[in-house]
């Protein structure tokens, strides 16, 4: 009596398989881990093309509404005269957000108040940037004012504030530019870091 593997020997590469040996094979077994971990992986590089996509379809600025949500990174990302300065080397499509009411998003900063409610201060993308390259640029500040004699709380961390923005140049008595950005703020509230 012969054996079974005298009777059916291993296949020969590109040797056509009778059909009951096919049907005895096993189907190889999916991998839902390494599908799982490919599909996280790609996630990643996915989010930060589609963060990039988003901002340049955009240029920094969305429309919600008669609100313009501006980042405010983009908003001072230009190159500007910090000496002689002049509101046409503002980009356009800044200069047109003259009178709009807009929501930024950064840090508070006031070096003249001690206290925990503020009615002037200047508000910028990233607070730390002043650690590595100096103060940031005038046209990285936005000067805000609180409106209405009110007060807003200050947040140490990243906040949003709400108003009423203008773009003009303004200078001291001298000719230095003191601002490019000022904000009328309305509402200012903490973001959950």
């Amino acid at each position: 009596m012969e054996t079974t593997a005298q009777q059916n020997p291993p296949p020969v590469p590109n040797q056509v398989l009778p059909y009951t040996q096919l049907r005895a094979r096993k189907p190889k077994r999916v991998n839902f881990r390494l599908i799982a971990f490919l599909v996280i992986v790609s996630a990643i590089p996915i989010a930060i093309i589609s963060a990039k996509v988003n901002s340049d379809f955009h240029a920094g600025i969305e429309h919600n509404g008669n609100l313009a949500i501006v980042n405010l990174k983009a908003l001072g990302y230009f190159p500007f005269d910090q000496v002689n300065g002049s509101i046409n080397e503002v980009p356009h499509k800044w200069r047109n957000l003259d009178g709009q009411k807009v929501q930024l998003d950064g840090f508070m900063w006031s070096g003249m108040s001690a206290a925990g409610q503020l009615r002037d201060f200047q508000f910028v993308y990233n607070i730390q940037k002043c650690c590595f390259n100096g103060p940031p640029l005038v046209q990285e500040r936005v000067f805000a004012h609180v409106v209405h004699g009110r007060d807003v709380t200050y947040y140490g961390d990243f906040c949003r504030i709400t108003g009423t923005l203008h773009v003009k140049i303004k200078k001291d008595e001298s000719g230095t530019i003191l601002s490019v950005y000022t904000l009328d703020v309305d509402n200012a509230t903490e973001l959950a870091g």
